[in-house]
């Protein structure tokens, strides 16, 4: 069952790339007690993922930065590869968040099978604002980047 809006977060443990390499990361530990925006994709290095969908994060940035207290991206992805892709992008501050076996994103209902493409489960395209880990906002996207843009998220946070 797909998360909505009012749900809390499950609490997950995925890894982000840390100094000395992946750590693990509670999801709990890390939506607790702040406002974030959390963006997903279903590839790091992918076309629409790399051209439209990140790039419009790392530019609005600081306008996000300025309503909440983080922005983390996550895709069904390695951290080593989370990394490169963050250092690729220039996207310092935003938080790379690897699922690499897709265990939060299944935990949200939101996997997306490409396995016909030869690409396994992935997460679909989507955003979400949180609130001490309750979403308060959630834009899927079956095509495009309309509802998962940094420019609705944006708009939503008002």
């Amino acid at each position: 069952m797909t998360i909505s809006v009012g749900d809390k977060l499950p609490d997950v443990t995925i890894k982000t790339n840390g100094a000395k390499g992946p750590e693990d990361l509670p999801t709990g530990d890390f939506f607790k007690g702040r406002k974030v925006v959390l963006f997903a994709v279903p590839g790091a290095f992918t076309p629409g993922c790399s051209v439209t969908h990140m790039p419009g994060f790392v530019v609005n940035a600081d306008a996000l930065l300025e309503k909440v207290d983080a922005i983390a991206c996550m895709a069904v992805n390695d951290a080593f590869v989370m990394g490169a892709w963050q250092q690729d992008q220039n996207a310092e501050h935003i938080t790379m968040l690897a699922d690499g076996n897709a265990e939060f994103t299944r935990a949200l209902g939101l996997e997306l099978d490409a396995s016909g493409a030869g690409l396994g489960i992935r997460s679909q395209r989507f955003a979400l604002i949180a609130e001490d880990g309750v979403v308060k906002y959630l834009g899927v996207d079956a095509k495009g980047v309309d509802k998962s843009s940094a420019e609705t998220v944006l708009a939503e946070l008002g």
